[in-house]
């Protein structure tokens, strides 16, 4: 591939100081890097609206006359917008259906590239996408005609027979107001945009790219569980193989910035007999002496993998992970076997981009968050890192169907499992939620089926990733199976400006009153009997400044209700909280930095709870668990 071309650059990992201005600079939106030649196709495409959905059927993909063009990325709806000369993203109804089109010119291949291919990849595109290279339909790696999702990448391997030394490149994408589909906050036939539903905001979302990949390699993708008590560390990694035969995966485990010349703290050779296709392998490996991750110390390590085959040939990928253990055991939650409360957050990222999103994960580290809730929504890949670097812990969600039906839950569980996968490498991220508040479960309290699903993904989370905390349904409606709740966290929205309600409700909390707290019952199915032998957390609460939660609108009687009402919530037997939220995003005006600069609008240190030595929590530790 052409190096010198002004849109080639060399995707190899850079390190920096965790004080520094900027977290490690990483071009792609990817967390796990691949050491090779990558050309950016962002920038202006040729784009159409296709209203009457007639693309497929007059074969727009084999040539069409584009009358507009758009910038990718970007979403259909400032596409629309500009499309029509427009100022403001343009809404639809029902459904939406545009193509894009752009032209590349085949790289030139080096003669260590011959047992190389190109791929181009997605890094998030939907909800429904098609792509054709020269009118030919193309396929995803997994075998897809048509991708389904919009918060995750997808990629495509570009058969050598369809390249030419000009290539078109067309892509379809469709969109519906269906309530069955994963939109988390954006609206839908439910729920309509106003209030807490927002603006719908899909399409091109993210930067795609065109890259020279091995046709025997390691995916982008590697799942760590740590043993933190015996240094042992469990890699899933994915393999791609297209040549069938002996291979050997090796990996090195470095100090995260050690030059590439430096010996490896570990180290080992894993020789296996591959068939072609698609194959997940597990490998264990110790790392002796290592330092573990938290918020307060986050260290990493450096992972570099690779795929040797039988004449010495590697194929390489490199990932930053940290050994760290999480667990929900009585009260608290435990992090490498310490108690630590958290501080939390929530975040909606709502149409930020990838620098206000750092902007953003800055700022809440600065308000003394150790967590961050990351509300229903996709993010940038590159923001896990961050917080691996920052020592943030995340807390992530599936967006949400807006409707419960079998449908609605088949796309539930292929959005969750396509999420976990591409996030499962990260340290930092250590809760997951299946549901909130009954979006997309509302029969929850009524519906066997819809229990039973619940309860099999939990089950199927403790079991294949067990490095994280799994919630049910946040906020009210756990589920109890046989008196066991069959979630690892018991967790309420409270909200109220109060201070006296505040009390009650906590007490009533902490006193197992599963009725009566919050909106709804906090648990539903079996009976259940809240003896602390659960973590307790507020997972919602304050609003304060926005108007419809009653709170005040000058800053500093909300810092002064903020302080109030944490200490309320440290007195008690409460493992962890979360604000909300961090920034103000459409109808919901009540965050506490600026959503364009990051820059605070309340004290820094805000909701640091831990080192508030006048507060306490009570427990037989006899000390603040932090």
């Amino acid at each position: 591939m052409n190096a010198d071309h002004p849109n080639y650059g060399l995707s190899t990992s850079t390190t920096e100081n965790i004080q520094a201005a900027e977290p490690i600079t990483n071009p792609l939106p990817r967390a796990v890097l691949r050491m090779n030649n990558y050309l950016l196709l962002d920038g202006e495409w040729h784009f159409a609206i296709d209203n009457e959905d007639v693309g497929i059927e007059q074969n727009w993909a084999l040539g069409h006359t584009y009358e507009q063009t758009a910038q990718w990325p970007g979403s259909v709806e400032e596409h629309i917008a500009e499309a029509k000369g427009l100022c403001t993203p343009s809404s639809w109804h029902d459904k939406v259906v545009v193509w894009y089109e752009r032209e590349f010119t085949l790289p030139t291949l080096d003669k260590q590239e011959l047992r190389s291919m190109l791929q181009i990849t997605f890094g998030a595109c939907g909800y429904e996408t098609r792509v054709w290279l020269n009118g030919t339909l193309l396929s995803t790696i997994e075998g897809e005609d048509v991708h389904y999702g919009e918060y995750t990448s997808f990629s495509y391997e570009l058969p050598e027979e369809l390249l030419h030394l000009s290539n078109r490149l067309t892509v379809r994408i469709a969109d519906t107001m269906d309530a069955e589909t994963p939109r988390g906050k954006q609206e839908s036939h439910v729920y309509k945009r106003g209030g807490i539903w927002y603006q719908t905001y899909t399409g091109a979302v993210r930067s795609v790219w065109l890259e020279m990949v091995e046709r025997n390699r390691l995916r982008s993708r590697v799942g760590v569980v740590s043993i933190v008590e015996d240094h042992l560390v469990r890699f899933n990694l994915t393999l791609r193989i297209h040549d069938p035969g002996a291979y050997t995966i090796r990996l090195r485990v470095c100090e995260r910035g050690a030059p590439a010349s430096a010996e490896p703290i570990a180290s080992s050779d894993f020789p296996l007999e591959l068939p072609a296709g698609q194959i997940h392998q597990r490998v264990v490996l110790e790392v002796p002496n290592a330092q573990l991750w938290s918020p307060e110390a986050p260290n990493l390590y450096r992972l570099e993998a690779q795929l040797v085959d039988a004449e010495g040939y590697a194929a390489e990928i490199e990932a930053h992970f940290g050994l760290r253990k999480i667990e929900a055991r009585g009260r608290y939650i435990y992090l490498n076997n310490e108690p630590t409360y958290l501080d939390g957050i929530l975040y909606q990222p709502g149409t930020a981009t990838y620098e206000e999103t750092k902007r953003h994960m800055y700022a809440m580290k600065e308000l003394g968050c150790n967590l961050v809730r990351v509300h229903i929504a996709g993010v940038d890949p590159r923001i896990y890192n961050l917080a691996d670097e920052l020592g943030l812990l995340l807390w992530v969600e599936v967006p949400s169907p807006h409707s419960s039906t079998t449908r609605s839950r088949a796309n539930h569980r292929a959005e969750l499992l396509r999420m976990v996968e591409l996030i499962e490498t990260h340290p930092s991220v250590v809760i997951w939620s299946l549901y909130n508040e009954d979006w997309g479960a509302q029969d929850i309290a009524t519906n066997h089926e819809t229990r039973q699903y619940i309860v099999d993904m939990y089950h199927y989370m403790q079991i294949k990733y067990p490095q994280f905390l799994v919630v049910d349904n946040d906020g009210w409606h756990h589920i109890s199976w046989e008196g066991r709740l069959k979630s690892d966290l018991l967790t309420a929205h409270l909200y109220t400006p109060d201070l006296n309600r505040w009390r009650e409700l906590l007490d009533r909390l902490v006193h197992g009153e599963m009725e009566g707290t919050a909106a709804f019952p906090l648990v539903v199915g079996d009976p259940f009997f809240y003896r602390r032998q659960v973590p307790l957390l507020v997972s919602e609460w304050g609003g304060f400044g926005f108007p419809d939660y009653g709170g005040p609108q000058d800053a500093e009687a909300r810092a002064a209700n903020i302080r109030a009402f944490k200490q309320e919530l440290r007195q008690r037997d409460i493992a962890g909280d979360v604000y909300t939220q961090a920034t103000n995003i459409e109808d919901e005006r009540n965050g506490l930095l600026d959503f364009q600069t990051g820059e605070l609008t309340v004290p820094a240190g805000l909701l640091n709870s831990r080192n508030q030595q006048e507060v306490t929590t009570a427990g037989p530790i006899g000390q603040s668990a932090t």
